[in-house]
């Protein structure tokens, strides 16, 4: 995937997190935050943002959990071991 196509993605689930987060201000999605990687943030690297949209997808799929728990497990635990893997990758170029 191309470094904008990735960008493009880590904004469609930006804006799934603040919808999240406007009908539910419970939410934290801490572990995405603590990256302080936003979409906007077009100079930073494809593989920081490869690695934002797997921690924003494992956040999501964890606040999905009440609606449909199965389902959502397993997306969060696959989206992790894909954040665990491009954090590897950025540490070895």
């Amino acid at each position: 995937m191309h470094k904008e196509e990735l960008i493009e993605l880590h904004q469609m689930l930006f804006d799934v997190k603040s919808y999240l987060e406007a009908i539910n201000p419970n939410l934290k999605f801490s572990q995405y935050m603590a990256l302080k990687i936003t979409p906007s943030q077009q100079h930073k690297s494809k593989m920081e943002h490869k690695y934002a949209i797997f921690v924003l997808g494992a956040e999501i799929a964890n606040a999905m959990k009440d609606v449909d728990y199965t389902s959502s497990s397993r997306i969060s635990t696959r989206m992790k071991e894909l954040a665990d893997k491009a954090l590897k990758e950025m540490d070895y170029p």
